[in-house]
């Protein structure tokens, strides 16, 4: 089947394609920004996102049997030009980016038309697709200065779609500055811990960083640049406690800003801090290994149990989701210090399943939005009676969430579990209980909220209203992946497996 797909492009298309993957949504935002009007710029952003998605399955066949792709961006060779380097390790998240946008922008249309002005319209989406190529390039290079400069890109045009949200609410002209100065406090970091390593080292290709620092793993420069790399990557991850950034950005944007970055945006910074902590420094290193268990494990714990308790006293469904979104985030935290090529599996796994969870819930309150203009757990009340499709695929995904067996979510917590227990941390697997056993108070609250309670009159007034099917159709796709992937979940464990091998090779040392 592989053989038959790559079969269907050129040769001289296939050997391009990490440049087209990245180049499509680059050269549609140019397009987008001077078209007259939403529409149009909706199926520039809608070509691209398609084009990335088929081209992200290209990249994801060429490294299926853990083949590494370097491109040489404008034919300078690496180390001395910039490389496009394509493995096991970020094949999946090119994958994911390309799914979750071409789903995310079928949602947009009736989403970004009911929230963001007519005029606005065709900006937003050029600034959408600005985003994705910042995220991609994110993702693809293997150059640490090109990392840095594409990480800005996608989080300028982050800072621009979350203050979009203005209309709705002008408190997210609020989230989106704290999150520009937040975010650029963590860029700060990650280019400071770059400017050491390449005094350390003279060179900025990663691959060749690596091989240079294989007898600098002691040097009191490589050290200091690591613990600047891991606090500027975890600010932009929402890492505990460098999160706070965070629930007030995915509680005031746009629905379908919401759903895309929810999905993807942390996805990245969590696969950057994987690929510099395995591919340019030494897990051998002692500081390495001690940041392992008492930096990444150590907050990971922390964060999946303080923000499950956060999420908890929350009133704002999308807020809530949100400080479940750094809780996650601490089991994929935790799955990455355990060190092995289990946990790696575990926490890259987790990763993608998380994907879709956050998708199908955020999507779904989008069209609970649009219905209704519903934000607060006391306004879902019975919509499971008015609005019974979208109410079951938020209660899929939330189940989801919790780790319910028959989900996806149970597969990514039986990993985690068997990968703590093989190093033997039972403290970790009583984390992961409490944790689990917190996500179920919250998660029930909401359910709670949609299925046991009566729907206000005005509710059953609308309850006749249609709701767009380009809605209802990428939140469905993401709510029965949830469920799809528990019973054949070989695709995705050898995914994230392919991952792991890929991050533990690392560089020749």
């Amino acid at each position: 089947m592989i053989e038959a797909f790559l079969a269907l492009f050129p040769a001289a298309v296939l050997a391009q394609a990490p440049a087209i993957m990245v180049a499509a949504p680059m050269l549609g935002a140019a397009l987008a920004t001077v078209l007259p009007g939403g529409r149009p710029a909706w199926v520039v952003a809608l070509f691209c996102s398609l084009i990335t998605a088929v081209f992200a399955f290209v990249l994801l066949f060429q490294t299926w049997g853990g083949e590494v792709i370097s491109y040489a961006m404008g034919g300078w060779a690496p180390p001395l030009g910039i490389e496009f380097r394509i493995d096991g390790l970020n094949a999946p998240v090119l994958l994911l980016l390309g799914v979750l946008s071409l789903l995310g922008v079928i949602f947009a249309l009736p989403s970004v038309a009911d929230e963001i002005a007519p005029r606005k319209q065709s900006l937003f989406y050029a600034t959408f697709l600005v985003c994705l190529t910042g995220l991609i390039g994110v993702t693809s290079t293997g150059d640490a200065f090109n990392m840095f400069v594409f990480l800005e890109i996608s989080s300028i045009a982050t800072y621009i779609l979350v203050a979009m949200g203005a209309e709705q609410d002008r408190r997210a002209l609020t989230a989106s500055f704290n999150y520009l100065v937040l975010g650029t406090i963590g860029a700060t970091f990650f280019v400071i811990g770059v400017g050491f390593l390449y005094m350390a080292t003279g060179t900025l290709n990663m691959h060749d960083m690596a091989l240079r620092l294989v007898e600098l793993d002691d040097n009191r420069v490589v050290q200091v640049a690591f613990a600047f790399v891991i606090v500027g990557l975890g600010l932009k991850a929402a890492m505990f406690p460098l999160h706070v950034w965070l629930p007030n950005a995915y509680s005031f944007a746009p629905s379908f800003v919401t759903a895309f970055l929810a999905s993807t945006a942390t996805k990245v910074a969590f696969y950057t801090l994987i690929r510099f902590i395995f591919d340019v420094f030494s897990v051998e290193a002692p500081f390495v290994s001690a940041a392992f268990v008492w930096v990444i494990a150590a907050l990971g714990v922390i964060g999946m149990i303080a923000a499950s308790v956060q999420a908890n006293f929350q009133t704002d469904a999308r807020r809530l989701l949100a400080f479940s979104s750094v809780g996650q985030l601490g089991y994929m935290l935790l799955g990455l210090g355990i060190g092995t090529a289990a946990g790696v599996t575990a926490g890259v796994l987790h990763l993608l399943n998380h994907a879709l969870m956050k998708g199908a819930l955020f999507m779904a309150l989008g069209v609970f939005a649009i219905r209704y203009g519903v934000r607060s757990i006391n306004d879902l009340r019975g919509l499971g009676r008015t609005m019974p499709a979208t109410a079951s695929a938020f209660s899929v995904a939330g189940l989801s969430l919790v780790g319910i067996p028959m989900t996806v979510g149970f597969v990514s917590k039986w990993y985690l579990v068997s990968a703590a227990l093989d190093r033997g941390w039972w403290w970790a697997v009583a984390a992961i209980a409490v944790s689990s056993l917190l996500a179920l108070g919250y998660v029930g609250r909401l359910l709670a909220s949609i299925w046991l309670q009566s729907p206000p009159e005005r509710a059953l007034m609308a309850a006749k209203d249609r709701i767009p099917v380009m809605m209802l159709a990428p939140m469905w796709v993401l709510a029965i992946a949830n469920v799809w992937f528990f019973f054949d979940a070989t695709p995705i464990v050898e995914l994230a497996r392919g991952a792991a091998e890929a991050a533990l090779a690392g560089a020749p040392r």
